[in-house]
């Protein structure tokens, strides 16, 4: 590669990882306690944990669960009827003041079979609400997540340009040494090789967590795209005074798909459905479908099936890169992986901010070398390091963006 490439490369991979280093050690040092977010949740007590039953137990309609929850804030409307993907003895009811609400929704924990209130875990609070709101909008709604995609846009940027540099700077060196003659030295042999080693993993999670990002604005456009087409029908119709049995129209969604399991249920008004609506998003029963979902729409006053559209493909896309994002679709080894490869990053990055402070003005340094030369001229001149930033890479979350 021509010197003239190289210092076009060499400028690309500094500014675009100077600007969002700062942001991925962030995202780094907050993601990794995100990858163990239900093992820290047990060691806290904040997970909820439901008892032990005999296996056969029948489990209680969901009308009853819905009964159970709003009668403890009558005030409230239903939002959403969830469950944890590998635990299905209790449902997460989620409350709020207007079908779309934000801000003061409560939710509360009914055991899926005797239909009893198991607590009501206050997801806005704590330890893991601090780290997942960092690490998904700074705090600041959709804008905190479109600046933190677009760090993770540079983020592979950074990437693409380490891999080029990395030939043409680490040619004189045996792959995997680490020199240890001077500190500098060491650090930038450490940063190349940590870099390119982890490099597929850190393109993953930093692409896979610019993806995520985008979650509100894909979902909207989906509800412009596919959802305004079926709704055609209901034009100038007000929504539903009274709801239908939700039960039945999670049995008439179950009805269509048996092969499928229930993931959660959207109520009418809220993002995932429409104002007509239930909207029962069934998923795959097998480790690698569980993710992917099957919206089938309900009409919510009279109960009677009205659709289920394939999800379009950049939901599919969506849904797909989340799992894989925090690593949380293999079990503990997979996350151990995830978390060790976000500590390597956390020293890439480190170690790219410490080269980048460290830098010595060329004039300067060449001034200094002379003078040491004059005054000793027996002793060898040492060889300067070539001061270039990050040989590859950062990442969108500690395993997890």
């Amino acid at each position: 590669m021509s010197s003239r490439r190289i210092k076009t490369w060499t400028w690309v991979h500094k500014w675009s990882s100077l600007v969002c280093t700062v942001f991925m050690l962030l995202l780094c040092l907050t993601g990794l306690p995100l990858i163990f977010h239900h093992e820290i949740g047990h060691l806290l007590g904040t997970e909820v944990e439901a008892p032990d039953l005999p296996k056969d137990t029948p489990h209680a309609s969901l009308d009853q669960v819905m009964q159970v929850a709003q009668g403890l804030h009558p005030g409230k409307v239903p939002m959403f009827l969830t469950q944890e993907l590998d635990d299905n003895r209790f449902w997460y009811v989620t409350l709020g003041d207007t079908p779309t609400s934000e801000e003061n929704n409560k939710t509360v924990a009914v055991d899926a079979r005797t239909a009893a209130v198991l607590a009501q875990p206050k997801f806005d609070e704590g330890f893991m609400y601090v780290m997942f709101k960092l690490h998904v909008d700074l705090f600041a709604g959709l804008a905190g997540k479109l600046f933190l995609g677009l760090m993770g846009l540079l983020l592979l940027v950074a990437i693409v340009s380490g891999v080029v540099l990395y030939a043409p700077f680490m040619r004189k060196l045996d792959f995997g040494e680490v020199r240890q003659t001077r500190p500098r030295a060491k650090w930038l042999d450490l940063h190349n090789l940590l870099g390119i080693v982890t490099l597929v993993w850190a393109f993953t999670v930093g692409a896979t967590g610019m993806i995520n990002t985008w979650a509100d604005l894909l979902i909207k456009y989906w509800q412009y795209d596919q959802l305004s087409a079926l709704l055609a029908p209901y034009q100038g119709q007000k929504p539903p005074a009274q709801l239908a049995s939700v039960q039945q129209a999670t049995s008439l969604a179950t009805g269509l798909a048996p092969e499928m399991k229930l993931a959660f249920i959207a109520f009418p008004g809220t993002s995932f459905s429409s104002p007509h609506h239930y909207t029962v998003f069934l998923r795959g029963n097998e480790p690698f479908n569980s993710r992917l979902l099957k919206p089938v729409l309900v009409d919510a006053g009279t109960n009677v099936l009205t659709a289920s559209p394939p999800l379009p493909w950049y939901l599919t896309a969506l849904l797909v890169s989340q799992p894989l994002h925090f690593g949380d679709y293999g079990g503990m080894p997979m996350q151990i992986i995830w978390a060790l490869l976000d500590i390597a990053t956390i020293i890439v990055l480190g170690s790219g901010l410490y080269l980048w402070l460290g830098r010595r003005n060329p004039a300067k340094a060449a001034k200094a070398a002379q003078s040491e030369k004059t005054e000793k001229p027996d002793k060898p001149e040492p060889t300067e390091i070539a001061p270039e930033p990050h040989a590859a890479r950062h990442e969108t979350t500690g395993g997890a963006a």
